[in-house]
């Protein structure tokens, strides 16, 4: 119905706004007619730097009802550095080719000084020139003529690191992911998704934006900027609207939990939520139980718990647990699983390691284990996870290089992550591009993450370990960096000791440093992720 509402949107301080279907296709219609005005192709890429809100909403589709390829980057915020952050822009200018740029005014000042003579942008377009909400011509847009194996839209990486590598997805490959993924989830009709998720972000564009519009859903939507300043406000809006679906990062389990005080929930009611679903991150179940134990009393239902494995090649989606069932994972030996890359439950005394699993395939996905030569390996042998199904991305964005890379001879792609299979389980285990090798051991750094974070005064989720190479030794040595409140040095002394006594049993490995660090010194990606090469720059600037 063009009158229901498809998009509510909230702002700290502001009235809930609700864009109804017709609102949605005249504010496109707009922007579509703006991008004809600029003599914008169909087929050509338009980079949107827009804050969350409707101008990003109006902007994206009305890209895609041109033809247009939206292409969504990160808004410059205080946490970025302004170099970086240009430095990134080229990048990206520089490989996509984008035609356009659309912006606000206030932030011309920022992207000018990018562009150079002679690159791909032609026009910058800024939000107060766009044309107004009007009623479109649906035989004029070029975007409904397109043909379903065309490109529809560009997924980047989560962080600004990365921008480079566009993920190039199609029309057919984004509708057969959202056909997979609704019956994954069981999806009803009545299922209302709320997200704090940037759009610039595989799980936040596709789960928390494209899903519930292209099927009919109402979607609420809040800005990630006030979610972390008030995580409570999810919790807000899913008693004030009955959301049944959500999708967190693991790290916002931790974060929810710790920061928000039950004063701050009065009122809340989580009974109608069907699922709470951990994605992007490697899944921990402390954070699971630090949740649930926080929220359970305001009505959560810990089988609402779920986990799901997902990666922007693959539109989002690769796995799903079933919805409504308690999670499966298992203990497994730590040593057995880093020193033969071997999956064995573990025999009571044994050190171990809680592995969650992230479900099973969902429909059409075909997921297996690989050797570093492409061979298939049994059930509990770690691997790369290769992955093909009928929603693979087309190519990454003008990288010939990289998309061969990619792939094996049979079409699977190899996603870059490491794990083990259980019959149809899949089980993640650690990034490849993070893993160390120390003397020809494979070290995966969230297994020392984790045991450092056991130890009292440590920020959960805030410890960073990678690698770094002595010349002198031809071999990786482990650092460790960690987050803590205290500065009296007796009480860092016994942080040190205690992280430096726990990794020692728990992994065999000798730390070559553990350096602590205040509050707010860890970088993380855009999405909330703990990045590795970020923070090991960081730390070789202020140790060398």
């Amino acid at each position: 119905m063009p009158e229901s509402v498809v998009i509510t949107l909230q702002k700290a301080g502001d009235e809930d706004n609700s864009i109804s279907y017709k609102n949605l296709i005249e504010g496109a219609a707009g922007h579509a007619k703006t991008y004809a005005q600029q003599g914008i192709q169909p087929g050509e890429v338009v980079i949107l730097i827009l804050q969350h809100g409707i101008d990003l909403v109006y902007a994206f589709w009305g890209a895609v009802l041109h033809g247009a390829i939206p292409s969504i980057m990160p808004y410059l915020t205080e946490k970025l550095l302004p170099e970086r952050y240009r430095h990134d822009l080229e990048a990206l200018i520089s490989v996509t080719r984008p035609v356009a740029i659309v912006t606000y005014p206030e932030f011309e000042v920022e992207v000018k000084p990018v562009l150079k003579e002679g690159d791909s942008v032609r026009t910058l377009i800024l939000s107060d020139s766009v044309e107004q909400p009007c009623q479109p011509d649906f035989n004029q847009l070029g975007g409904i003529q397109r043909d379903p194996d065309d490109i529809v839209l560009l997924q980047h990486s989560s962080g600004t690191t990365g921008l480079q590598k566009g993920v190039a997805l199609s029309h057919q490959a984004v509708f057969n992911q959202l056909a997979n993924l609704c019956a994954a989830l069981d999806y009803t009709k009545e299922d209302v998704i709320v997200s704090w998720l940037p759009l610039y972000h595989d799980m936040g564009l596709i789960a928390g934006f494209i899903l519930p519009i292209l099927t009919g859903h109402h979607l609420v939507l809040l800005s990630p900027f006030d979610w972390v300043k008030a995580p409570q406000r999810l919790f807000h809006a899913i008693t004030k609207y009955n959301g049944s679906l959500v999708w967190l990062p693991n790290f916002a389990y931790y974060f929810c939990a710790q920061k928000i005080r039950d004063r701050h929930l009065e009122g809340v009611n989580l009974t109608s939520l069907r699922a709470v679903i951990n994605c992007s991150e490697p899944v921990r179940d402390d954070g699971h139980q630090v949740f649930l134990e926080k929220f359970k009393p305001y009505g959560l239902d810990e089988n609402a718990l779920a986990v799901s494995y997902a990666m922007a090649e693959n539109v989002f989606g690769v796995t799903q647990t079933k919805i409504g069932q308690p999670l499966y994972f298992e203990d497994i030996d730590r040593e057995v699983l880093q020193t033969q890359k071997f999956a064995l439950p573990a025999d009571p005394g044994k050190a171990t390691v809680r592995m969650v699993s992230c479900g099973k395939p969902i429909p059409n996905v075909e997921i297996k284990i690989v050797d570093q030569n492409g061979n298939t390996l049994k059930d509990r042998r770690v691997g790369e996870v290769a992955v093909h199904s009928n929603c693979m991305l087309t190519e990454y964005y003008n990288r010939p290089d990289a998309t061969e890379e990619t792939l094996l001879p049979d079409d699977y792609f190899l996603t870059g992550d490491f794990g083990y299979k259980v019959g149809e389980q899949l089980f993640i285990t650690g990034r490849k591009k993070d893993m160390i090798i120390v003397g020809g051991k494979n070290v995966y750094p969230m297994d020392i993450e984790q045991l450092a974070m056991e130890v009292d005064g440590v920020h959960p989720g805030r410890v960073s370990v990678f690698g770094v190479y002595d010349e002198s030794k031809g071999t990786e040595d482990v650092v460790l960096v960690a987050e803590v409140d205290t500065k009296k040095e007796e009480e860092r002394q016994r942080i040190t000791n205690e992280i430096r006594a726990v990794v020692n049993r728990g992994s065999a490995i000798a730390l070559r440093q553990i350096y602590l660090v205040d509050p707010g010194w860890m970088v993380k990606t855009s999405s909330g992720k703990n990045s590795r090469y970020a923070n090991r720059d960081r730390y070789l600037k202020e140790t060398s």
